[in-house]
């Protein structure tokens, strides 16, 4: 079985497609389900879109999970389509989004930490900047989001888990033991990672999915396509490299509901 659980399209403001295209590539690249995960709206805020190269307006929000229900009727018997959503964790506005959440009929949740204590997941300056003692006080307080992230209960998917990796120099180079306190949490709190295959750098990387399995971390795979073509990027090669280190299931999702899959050899 082929999947893809993370992918985006053109309402968001940083991705071009509409989700008829995902679900076309989809198909041509092989997919047996296609899960449509767009960013949720800025919830909390009074704007209808106070972000508009980030995520797509409140007003927009409906109109999306409409046309994703509908996409799944149409293309039933040649690819399931799933509803999802890629949400950001933002702590002091956990209950706004939980209520939005639990009102629509989603497959699953993604929750990605972008932002942590007012620094951005992308800000490699702010990063250089630091000394080698706040460059580690620093990843330690991303893993602490992490965690809690991972305990709140409003997801079913870790998105990008150690995605600084991608964007902070050396950052694989510090070494602390607040990765496994936070593995130790996600295993705990029964939510999956996923693998993220964009931008050709996969996160988390084997290290760390090593340590994932040690601890009885479950995970899934999603591309985070922001280009139809994207969709179901390296899925076989994330799935040998699993089965590598260890791996012999992986996660599905419908109607907020994990189903266990082997994972198979290529």
């Amino acid at each position: 079985m082929k999947f893809d659980y993370h992918t985006h399209h053109e309402r968001c403001g940083h991705a071009s497609g509409s989700v008829r295209d995902y679900i076309e590539a989809a198909l041509n690249n092989g997919l047996h389900i296609i899960g449509i995960s767009d960013h949720t709206p800025a919830f909390a805020l009074e704007e209808d879109r106070p972000w508009p190269g980030g995520a797509m307006a409140k007003s927009e929000f409906p109109i999306y999970v409409n046309e994703v229900l509908q996409l799944k009727q149409d293309y039933a018997g040649r690819i399931e389509v799933l509803l999802g959503i890629e949400a950001d964790f933002l702590p002091d506005s956990l209950d706004v989004y939980r209520s939005v959440i639990h009102s629509y009929p989603f497959d699953y949740v993604i929750g990605s930490v972008h932002d942590f204590a007012g620094i951005g997941l992308y800000n490699a300056d702010h990063w250089t900047n630091l000394t080698s003692q706040g460059k580690l006080e620093l990843k330690n307080l991303y893993y602490q989001y992490i965690a809690q992230s991972a305990k709140c209960g409003l997801y079913d998917i870790l998105g990008h888990v150690d995605a600084l990796n991608r964007y902070f120099p050396e950052y694989s180079d510090l070494r602390t033991e607040a990765a496994d306190v936070t593995l130790k949490t996600i295993a705990a709190s029964d939510v999956v990672i996923e693998i993220n295959s964009s931008d050709n750098n996969w996160v988390p990387n084997e290290a760390f999915l090593e340590r994932a399995l040690y601890h009885g971390v479950k995970v899934t795979f999603g591309s985070d396509a922001h280009e139809p073509e994207q969709t179901g990027h390296d899925f076989e090669k994330v799935q040998s490299s699993l089965r590598d280190i260890g791996y012999r299931e992986w996660a599905t999702f419908r109607g907020r509901k994990r189903t266990m899959v082997e994972l198979h050899a290529r």
